[in-house]
């Protein structure tokens, strides 16, 4: 009958179960496992291991199943031909920090004791609240996976509260300083990429993606249906961000006019705006155009990112519903347009107030036992 016991130690509880008799030795081998937050999470691991133990008889390398870093390296690899090239590569370096730090332990011993203590280690070293909360979001997806597939009972990922990445400060610029970048960078070969990023809101990746078929100048509108990005300083070309990031986006006029024009005389035979050799130009070559054109412009230094908030803050501002900015801009829903811009636009809400208050109170005020009261 295998045997097994749960103690208390001071950073936690720690089970031990008796593995046999080492051949060579003549000796009972033993094998211990520390870090649980509590003594009933270790004794249900220690009862599943003297169950399968008992019943199903596996070697000591068996009871215990793939390590945290086996499984990993695994699951990274079942993960390249579902996720984009740029996914997969985040994935591959959080891994590589969850390897490091967790590797060596057994996938099903793993507590969430231990990955809180991974985390706080993590951040200890230097690594940004952002980097660690991303480590987590890989390990709780991998863990997630392991769950289903049966290997774990339960994501202890789920378990600990990963660390709240500081959101970059967002910098815009009024609609007076984009007039003049605009008005500063026309007759360049990029003026009509700047003119979409400016006037739809658009991403980086999604503007330098999109190719001649995507462009309906008799509809004035673009189709949204691949990004590019740099993956191992290699352009990488693949679809949307997200399923709602696969959209239409209308123009207005002035912007339809400039990228007719471009179409006509700047961009290639494929792409609009096209790179060295028959791909698209280089996003990065693409952000370091617009820092120095920046430079020359006169206005406040700001990200090329920055003008997609800059379009956002704008809209928001000049009463486009944010149902409407949140489509434009391809967000999932419009909780996360809300949740990035509200700081952005304080008067909407005092400007709902007196809509709203004027509408149901009108001018004379309320009256006394009006209509409606039983309603």
């Amino acid at each position: 009958m295998a045997r097994g016991s749960v103690t208390r130690r001071s950073d936690g509880w720690c089970i031990r179960l008796d593995v046999g008799v080492d051949p060579e030795t003549g000796k009972r081998r033993q094998v211990s496992r520390q870090g649980f937050r509590t003594k009933r999470e270790a004794q249900a691991v220690l009862n599943h291991l003297l169950l399968e133990r008992e019943l199903v008889r596996r070697p000591e390398v068996s009871v215990f199943g793939p390590t945290v870093g086996e499984y990993l390296e695994e699951w990274l690899a079942r993960a390249r031909v579902s996720v984009r090239e740029s996914t997969w590569a985040a994935y591959r370096n959080a891994v590589g920090h969850l390897v490091d730090g967790l590797g060596s332990g057994s996938l099903r011993l793993l507590s969430a004791l231990e990955v809180e203590r991974f985390e706080q280690q993590l951040l200890i070293s230097g690594r940004s609240p952002k980097t660690v909360a991303n480590v987590h979001a890989v390990l709780h997806r991998a863990l997630a996976d392991a769950v289903r597939d049966g290997l774990v009972d339960r994501n202890v990922a789920s378990l600990v509260s990963p660390p709240r990445g500081e959101r970059p400060e967002m910098s815009t610029w009024t609609v007076g300083e984009l007039k003049q970048f605009l008005r500063s960078v026309e007759g360049h070969r990029l003026y009509a990429a700047f003119v979409v990023l400016a006037t739809t809101g658009m991403r980086r990746g999604e503007v330098l993606g999109l190719q001649r078929v995507d462009v309906d100048i008799a509809r004035a509108e673009v189709s949204v249906r691949r990004t590019v990005g740099v993956v191992d300083g290699r352009i990488d070309v693949g679809p949307p961000k997200t399923a709602s990031s696969r959209r239409l986006v209308a123009l207005d006029t002035t912007t339809t006019e400039v990228l007719t024009d471009h179409l006509e005389r700047r961009a290639g035979p494929v792409w609009v705006f096209p790179g060295e050799g028959d791909g698209p130009l280089n996003p990065a070559s693409f952000s370091a155009t617009f820092d120095r054109l920046v430079a020359r412009a006169g206005v406040p230094r700001i990200r090329l990112h920055d003008l997609r908030h800059t379009y956002a803050t704008i809209a928001l501002r000049a009463g486009v519903h944010p149902a409407i900015v949140s489509e434009r801009l391809g967000h999932s829903s419009i909780a996360v347009t809300i949740d990035l811009y509200s700081h952005a636009v304080p008067g909407l809400q005092r400007e709902a107030a007196g809509v709203v208050g004027d509408l149901i109170l009108g001018v004379a005020g309320p009256s006394v036992g009006g209509e409606g009261d039983d309603a």
